[in-house]
């Protein structure tokens, strides 16, 4: 293929010297040296060159530029032209990425100028030595000039092929993330629903598509009902996962219904928003947790603590009631201690058995009327004084005076003592246990803070759930259900108040409870 484009010149000019000069077409010379052309091709055809050394090719240019010497030679003055078929074998040799082939290649310029005038016998002339000097100078620029271009297109292929073999590594290794990110979405049990940022459908794996509802839902459905978490009010359409997503929101762990009746299904619904490299929202992940089975087992262990505590609340206050009666009546003297135990033992349980159906409810029944908070902080204070000292803890009560507010006072009670027995269960080392409380516009600020073990961010995070204890308390050994702080918030929100928690683990903790003024 290389030698092709100066065979062809050389059969053009055959044609060109058989219309314009058959003379020169009829010199024995002429004819030799075109024999050698017709040769040369022969030879760049039959040779297996791949068989050969590297560069053995070289041969071949350098014979051409002898063999265009000749022609030219041969052709006489009016042939001169042919010199620059010299471009083609020069070219070739200039082109590889040996400097020595740009020497070889100026080298066999000059000879094919001189040994074809010395072989012929021609006189020198002005012409001749002219076409000597100029031609290989012209050539060499050539020369040099196809070497620098043929160097630069060969680190730019070199180049290429590495970014080609980079690509190719690179989509390789997207293919193999693709696949797992396939197998992974498909193997999950939660429904994973990826939009863009108009939210269009990009992506849903198989827990989707196999739920119907998720599927409408995904599908924009309009027909799919999806309900708040109490089971009846439907969800507005601005508040719908993906309208939210598009709105850029963030959630996790709210709880959503599909469907009607007994055909209701419960999901834990989290949206994630996703983000380009240069941080532009470019869509958002939406998850779907299947909870039914966890709701009904929660509502049937609800339903079950509910029930026997129910139970057992009944012989309990029968017990209280004749312990009662037998501390009243004279003669039991002998037994007395053992009866008081009997009984406090038993108001203990029975405020146990009241704080599961609390719990279990979620609900508590109050008997609001208007009291003093500050004498009620005072009372339990005084109360809980001989258990603090006995811990080495020293009370104080800093309240402003009075703070009115409509509440339950046996209920408040309970609250301020599960807070303060909290206060001193979690304060083996001693210190000072601070009860404040004062009027702050149209509410009333209670705060307990204690010198004790504190409590880390995730145990906060989980402080109000039932039946929680913290690794340390139960490292510990300290007493507890986990019912107090689930019960203490559940009638300070029958109050329409607030409790809430701040603590650092071993920086002490402060429990803070606000509740509406009169």
């Amino acid at each position: 293929m290389s030698q092709l484009p100066l065979t062809v010149t050389v059969a053009l000019v055959v044609v060109a010297a058989g219309i314009f000069s058959p003379a020169t077409l009829a010199d024995e010379r002429f004819r030799l040296a075109l024999l050698a052309h017709s040769a040369i091709f022969a030879a760049c055809v039959a040779i297996p060159w791949e068989r050969l050394p590297a560069g053995a090719f070289i041969a071949i240019p350098v014979l051409d530029c002898f063999t265009i010497g000749f022609t030219r030679q041969a052709g006489g003055p009016d042939f001169n032209i042919l010199s620059l078929m010299l471009v083609f074998p020069v070219i070739w040799l200039s082109s590889g990425r040996q400097r020595a082939r740009v020497v070889l290649a100026i080298l066999v310029t000059v000879l094919s100028t001189v040994i074809p005038a010395a072989v012929f016998g021609s006189e020198p002339t002005r012409g001749s030595m002219i076409r000597t000097i100029f031609l290989p100078l012209v050539l060499s620029a050539i020369a040099v000039s196809a070497h620098i271009v043929s160097g630069i297109l060969h680190r730019q292929r070199k180049a290429l092929l590495k970014k080609d073999q980079a690509l190719a590594e690179t989509l390789a290794e997207s293919l193999d993330r693709q696949r797992l990110l396939d197998a992974v979405l498909g193997a999950v049990g939660v429904g994973v629903w990826v939009v863009d940022p108009e939210g269009n459908n990009v992506l849903t794996n198989r827990a989707i598509r196999a739920d119907p509802r998720l599927a409408g839902l995904a599908d924009g459905d309009t027909g799919t009902c999806v309900l708040q978490s109490d089971r009846a009010t439907p969800v507005a359409p601005r508040m719908l996962p993906v309208a939210r997503v598009i709105r850029g929101d963030v959630f996790t762990d709210e709880l959503l219904w599909t469907g009607d009746g007994e055909e209701q299904r419960a999901y834990s619904v989290g949206a994630h928003v996703i983000r380009s490299r240069d941080g532009v929202r470019s869509g958002g992940v939406i998850t779907f947790v299947d909870v039914t089975a966890l709701i009904t087992a929660l509502a049937a262990k609800d339903n079950f603590v509910g029930t026997v505590s129910h139970e057992l609340r009944t012989p309990l206050t029968s017990i209280l009631g004749y312990l009662e009666l037998v501390l009243d009546e004279s003669g039991h003297e002998a037994i007395e201690a053992e009866l008081r135990v009997m009984h406090r033992n038993a108001t203990h349980l029975l405020g146990l058995v009241n704080d599961l159906i609390a719990v279990a409810s979620d609900q508590v029944d109050l008997a609001l009327q208007e009291a003093d908070l500050a004498r009620l902080l005072a009372d339990v204070v005084d109360s809980t004084f001989p258990q603090a000292a006995d811990r080495g803890l020293e009370l104080v009560l800093e309240a402003e005076q009075p703070l009115a507010t409509r509440m339950d006072p046996a209920r408040m009670r309970q609250v301020v003592g599960n807070l303060l027995s909290n206060a001193i269960k979690y304060s083996p080392g001693g210190g000072c246990i601070t009860v404040s409380a004062h009027r702050t516009g149209t509410d009333l600020v209670c705060s307990i803070t204690d010198p004790g073990v504190g409590m880390s961010a995730e145990d906060q995070a989980q402080a109000f759930k039932k039946f929680f204890r913290s690794a340390r308390s139960r490292a510990t050994a300290i007493p507890g259900a986990g019912l107090g702080l689930p019960v203490s918030r559940a009638i300070i929100e029958g109050h329409g108040g607030s409790l809430s928690l701040t603590s650092a683990p071993d920086e002490g903790t402060t429990a803070t409870f606000i509740l509406p003024a009169c």
